[in-house]
């Protein structure tokens, strides 16, 4: 996995928020190496949500910050993802950003209406 160029606390606090924020808004933008590392997370967290069971609920808990967010993991994304396997996430690299020249990109969930662009068959 990537670091980052943090310590893990910091790290860790980072992607939690990050995860919390992309399943309230299905859709971030943020560097590309970010986003990979979030993806990893985000996966699981969808995974957990379509268990739906007491011990799936808590050990997502321990991650996702809000109620709201984990109200709407456990019920609309694992209802919308109920018949999918995997791949829950898709990145798309935009630009880069004016001040580092760090390359950006949407991180965004698949099969919603809004996205991006559209699942391939």
């Amino acid at each position: 996995f990537r670091k980052l160029r943090r310590t893990s606390a910091h790290r860790w606090s980072m992607l939690r928020t990050m995860v919390s924020q992309l399943i309230r808004h299905e859709r971030i933008e943020t560097t590309v190496q970010k986003a990979k590392e979030l993806r990893r997370i985000a996966d699981q967290m969808v995974t957990l949500g379509k268990q739906g069971d007491l011990h799936a609920r808590r050990r997502a808990a321990a991650v996702v910050n809000g109620d709201a967010e984990l109200h709407k993991l456990f019920t609309q994304l694992a209802e919308r993802y109920r018949d999918r396997d995997g791949g829950y996430t898709r990145i798309l690299r935009t630009d880069v950003r004016q001040g580092d020249a760090a390359q950006m990109a949407f991180i965004e969930y698949v099969d919603r209406p809004g996205e991006l662009r559209p699942a391939r068959p």
